[in-house]
């Protein structure tokens, strides 16, 4: 199949990209010695989890019970259920996972931690648990104070193994000056807590955190021992933006048709929101919604659920209907969500077709 072949719009995959990009991760957590557990997240596909699995991946991350579920497909021989699991029913569905591959979840209140040790307990499985400190982001995660009192309150529990703690530096999104020193202020923070551990004689085992935009940094935060990206697998504007690679580490693009260039200067192309996703670049001060490949002056600045707006004055090209371009998205991992399957290319050669098994998997 030749990829003018593939009706549109649909998401495509350059192979060659995807191969580098995870051979190149794969090689430098072993070179540091990070369990590299990466997060499924992005790609949504049990073919991909195989194939970061294969190339020595300690195990899986997840966000939600339901992605936990599909993952068990790769026989990963670990998951991470990175998000606190709220919930009886969630719980169950939890435990059936449990029984068929080690679990650990990451969580932030003993409210969330003892009604799993109690499913735990009820189904005569051990689940691990990583207690989870906000570094800076303000989304989840105790205070750095509160830490070392809910790490005392695991270990207490009954059927559950405190493994040690989880963080997200989600906040440093580049590596400018001010992300720089982001960053070390994480690093200074994380040596203060394991020290504060050490004192209460409370075993850390496990050092979880990172992301894509520190993830080549990762080696410089003394004590982490595992990272957990997502995104580095195909890359999107958002991290080429925020210099963690560069726009030849894109893997995925939406291949989309031009339909309309009635309106001088501008081209609309067959994918809006329902394609894309509403996601504006981390930086605001661009208020655009992915980058044409074939066009990098074309501004692709506004979308309807089904039509794509491209500002083509500074395109440097004309384009005329039938036209097909490739765009990257701002924030790849929304986009996957949005498509069923994604086409794999080899040059101008469809090599492999895959579903998105873990799409809209939300519970």
């Amino acid at each position: 199949m030749h990829v003018s072949e593939i009706d549109t719009p649909a998401l495509v995959v350059d192979l060659d990209i995807l191969d580098r990009n995870l051979s190149r991760v794969a090689s430098y957590a072993a070179e540091h010695g990070l369990r590299l557990r990466p997060h499924t997240k992005t790609h949504k596909s049990i073919r991909l989890a195989r194939r970061q699995l294969e190339l020595g991946a300690g195990g899986l991350t997840v966000a939600k019970v339901s992605e936990a579920e599909v993952m068990l497909g790769a026989a990963p021989p670990n998951l991470l259920v990175a998000f606190p699991i709220v919930g009886p029913s969630k719980l169950v569905r939890l435990m059936e996972v449990a029984r068929r591959t080690a679990v650990t979840v990451a969580l932030d209140s003993l409210t969330a931690a003892a009604p799993l040790d109690a499913a735990a307990g009820e189904a005569g499985v051990r689940v691990g648990v990583l207690a989870e400190v906000d570094v800076g982001l303000g989304r989840v995660g105790v205070s750095p104070d509160e830490l070392l009192d809910l790490a005392r309150a695991i270990c207490a529990l009954k059927h559950v193994t405190f493994e040690g703690i989880a963080f997200y530096p989600g906040h440093v999104g580049g590596w400018d000056a001010a992300n720089q020193a982001a960053f070390a202020a994480v690093a200074e923070l994380l040596t203060q807590i394991l020290s504060e551990f050490r004192r209460a004689g409370i075993e850390v085992r496990t050092v979880s955190g990172g992301s894509t935009p520190t993830l080549f940094h990762s080696h410089e935060m003394a004590g982490i021992t595992e990272i957990r990206p997502g995104t580095y697998v195909f890359n999107d504007v958002n991290t080429v933006t925020g210099g963690a690679c560069s726009w030849e580490a894109c893997a995925a693009t939406v291949l989309a048709t031009v339909v309309s260039t009635a309106r001088p200067g501008q081209m609309i192309v067959d994918g809006g929101s329902k394609t894309f996703s509403s996601d504006r670049l981390a930086n605001p001060g661009d208020a655009t919604f992915g980058r044409v490949t074939d066009a990098p002056g074309a501004r692709f600045h506004k979308m309807n659920e089904e039509h794509g707006f491209v500002d083509t004055t500074q395109a440097g090209r004309e384009f005329r209907v039938g036209d097909r371009v490739r765009i990257v998205p701002n924030h790849v991992c929304v986009a996957v969500n949005l498509h069923e399957r994604v086409y794999g290319l080899r040059g101008d050669a469809v090599e492999e077709v895959w579903n998105v098994d873990a799409r809209g998997k939300l519970t």
